[in-house]
């Protein structure tokens, strides 16, 4: 060997290896403030810039790819994405076919409604009324759980589409994530129309443990390089710093 090739072949050795190549699946869907497309088809939002966060702390080379929320799952199981990062609680039911990492966030669930409705979040305050929910969610299993005596659940492809129903008066009420609520409530048309009445009561079965990044069972190796960057960004206050042009206050949640 000429000392031309060993100095390559040294240079090679102590080159840092190329990061993992990972596609993080994302909802097609817009779900402000979390991940959006701007007017540029460019995704904007909280969890956008989360993902980015995690992936440079775990050395991944993350590559967004939005998928239809219905077949997120199916795509994730089928090999097209690596991971999903899409708001998507960890509950018993989604764990049957996939694995989660720890949680990154946990926000109640809230139901919205007219102002000045008088109705309440519970199974009282929803009999005979319809209730708005995105399809596929936690809420609309929820809904349909506790709230046997609505008079329909009405589902949307996204949360937005059920605001706007409420807005027109063509639905009672809406239950949602708090932070997409409180997006839509300072809103000019959430701020015209409607109110928050509170969150429903805690069902960890439906609702979940807070949310995760959804991985392929017997994926450990990528599990654990997810819990570990997550715990580096929560540890080194990048948590903190994305945050704050969002939330008034912590999503990470107890």
């Amino acid at each position: 060997m000429n000392f031309k090739t060993l100095t390559i072949a040294l240079a090679l050795l102590a080159a840092p290896a190329a990061a993992q190549e990972v596609k993080i699946g994302v909802a097609a869907e817009p779900y402000p403030p979390f991940a959006s497309p701007d007017a540029s088809g460019n995704w904007v939002g909280w969890e956008v810039d989360f993902i980015n966060a995690v992936c440079a702390a775990g050395e991944m080379q993350c590559v967004i790819t939005p998928v239809a929320w219905e077949g997120i799952i199916p795509s994730l199981t089928g090999g097209q994405i690596d991971a999903i990062m899409a708001s998507m609680s960890i509950t018993e039911e989604r764990m049957k076919t996939i694995d989660f990492s720890d949680k990154y966030y946990n926000t109640p669930a809230v139901i919205i409604t007219a102002k000045g409705s008088g109705l309440t979040p519970d199974a009282a305050g929803m009999a005979g009324k319809i209730i708005g929910v995105q399809v596929s969610t936690i809420h609309e299993a929820y809904a349909q759980k506790h709230f046997p005596e609505a008079a329909e659940i009405k589902t949307y492809q996204t949360t937005d589409e059920g605001f706007q129903d409420l807005a027109a008066g063509r639905i009672d009420a809406s239950q949602a994530d708090s932070i997409a609520i409180d997006a839509f409530l300072a809103s000019d048309v959430g701020k015209a129309c409607c109110e928050a009445i509170g969150a429903v009561a805690d069902d960890p079965s439906i609702l979940g443990l807070g949310v995760g990044v959804g991985l392929r069972k017997g994926e450990d190796e990528l599990k654990a390089k997810f819990n570990a960057a997550i715990a580096k960004v929560i540890a080194d206050g990048t948590y903190d710093e994305i945050s704050k042009p969002y939330f008034a206050s912590s999503i990470y949640g107890g």
